[in-house]
């Protein structure tokens, strides 16, 4: 009999030892599902994220929303410098190559100007040249015609210079200005965001990340409108450099042109 009892606890140990095995074995395969849940969840929440430029503009102060509307239109003031003057540089260049082609073929200059656009600014030398000229009598005629010509030519081709360097002001005070006034925003934003934590008296990641975060954007902004400013502003003046060498080389031309064609 006590074998007999012996061999059924053997048995019931035996079948207790089988039923933890198939569970601890069949455990991962009922632990698996999760897995879902936990990607849906951190999707959720990357979605949900209370963090950015938007969470930025609902949550700021006038100060904040003001200075990021200031960063916006000098983005778009310089941008429009940009493609403007890079418009009226191909214009210029249109011009030169037309004034090289026509100009010197002409019978006489006022031939020659007469032929030429009238909004080209090398029509606009040519007739300042002819006006000096023409106008070189009365107490005029005591200084040096060759000194007046000159003169008078150099003088028109400034008045170019000077309208081709229209915007480019605008180009570099928005590339040494827009990072101090995202910096001014961060400052700020970052200010406002320890009161709110001292107030809270919280200060866990979740408290101090996001609201930081956040005031670093404005600092990300004002790079991102200097850069392009900067990068604008260098590229158009050295296109500038190449259309004025144009404008020398014609002015150089037509003041041998005049003088040699003067009354002696």
């Amino acid at each position: 009999m006590f074998n007999a009892l012996k061999k059924s606890l053997m048995g019931a140990v035996l079948l207790i030892s089988l039923a933890l095995t198939s569970h601890s074995l069949a455990a991962p395969a009922n632990e698996a599902p999760p897995a879902p849940v936990t990607a849906l969840a951190t999707a959720t929440a990357a979605e949900d994220n209370p963090y950015g430029l938007g969470a930025l503009w609902a949550q700021g102060d006038a100060v904040a929303k003001g200075t990021l509307l200031i960063l916006v239109l000098m983005s778009m003031g310089s941008w429009y410098v940009i493609f403007s003057k890079f418009t009226a540089q191909a214009k210029m260049q249109k011009f030169a190559k037309a004034a090289q082609a026509d100009f010197w073929n002409s019978g006489s200059v006022r031939q020659a100007t007469d032929a030429l656009d009238p909004a080209s600014p090398f029509r606009f030398i040519a007739e300042k040249g002819l006006e000096g000229a023409s106008k070189h009598g009365g107490l005029l005629g005591s200084v040096d015609f060759n000194t007046w010509v000159t003169m008078s030519i150099q003088r028109a081709m400034s008045t170019v210079q000077s309208r081709l360097q229209d915007g480019l002001a605008v180009l570099a005070t928005v590339g040494s200005t827009a990072p101090f006034v995202g910096l001014f925003g961060t400052v700020w934003g970052i200010y406002h965001a320890l009161v709110k934590i001292g107030m809270s008296g919280q200060a866990s990641i979740d408290k101090v990340a996001g609201p930081v975060g956040e005031a670093l954007i404005m600092t990300a902004i004002g790079l991102a409108v200097a850069v392009p400013a900067v990068l604008g502003y260098n590229w158009l003046v050295r296109r500038n450099k190449a259309v004025m060498e144009e404008v020398n080389a014609f002015g150089a031309d037509l003041h041998a042109v005049l003088l040699a064609s003067a009354p002696k």
